[in-house]
C-alpha cells in the first residue's frame, strides 16, 4: 500500500488556526466531503466518537484521527498543516500541528489497519515531518507524501 492509493491532491490542506478539536474535525469533514463526497454530518461524529475511545494525538505534533463510516466504499485520507498547532491531547502533551484523517469502510478490516501502520510508520520519522512542516503548498505537500516514502508498511 503507498500513501497515493489513499490520499488525493484536493485532500491536502493548509490551515490556520482552528480554535478545538471538534474544529479541527469540522475541518477534515468538509475537506473529506468536497474530495470524496463524505457526509459531513457523519463523519465528525465518526471522528468524534472514536476520540472518545482515546486521544488519536501519537506524539511528536503528529495526530492520526480516523473512524469507519458506512457511506465508503475504500479507504481514503485527508492531511492538514496547522499553521498554529492546537492542544489534543497527545499522548506526550505536545500540540498537534500535523493531522492525517484516515476514513475506512465499516467492513475494511486489514485494509484499514495496514493503512493506519503506513500513515503512523511514515509520521513518526522526524526528518519526513520536518521536511513536511517546512511546506505549506498542498501540492508539494502532496508530492512529499506520496513520493517520497522512506518506509513502507506491510
Amino acid at each position: 500500500m503507498q500513501i497515493s492509493s489513499i490520499l488525493k491532491p484536493q485532500a491536502v490542506r493548509v490551515i490556520g488556526a482552528v480554535s478545538s478539536k471538534k474544529r479541527l474535525f469540522q475541518e477534515i469533514a468538509e475537506v473529506a466531503q468536497t474530495s470524496y463526497g463524505l457526509p459531513s454530518q457523519t463523519t465528525v461524529e465518526a471522528l468524534l466518537d472514536r476520540e472518545s475511545l482515546g486521544p488519536t494525538g501519537v506524539g511528536h505534533g503528529v495526530a492520526l484521527p480516523h473512524a469507519r463510516l458506512d457511506s465508503l466504499e475504500e479507504v481514503c485520507g485527508v492531511f492538514l498543516i496547522l499553521e498554529k498547532p492546537l492542544d489534543f491531547e497527545s499522548v506526550d502533551r505536545q500540540p498537534v500541528d500535523i493531522a492525517f484523517s484516515l476514513f475506512a469502510p465499516e467492513d475494511a478490516g486489514v485494509e484499514h489497519l495496514k493503512a493506519l501502520a503506513l500513515i503512523s510508520r511514515t509520521l513518526r520519522e522526524q526528518s519526513f515531518c520536518t521536511k513536511l512542516r517546512a511546506n505549506h503548498d498542498p501540492a508539494t505537500l502532496f508530492t512529499i507524501l506520496t513520493e517520497d516514502q522512506p518506509i513502507k508498511a506491510a
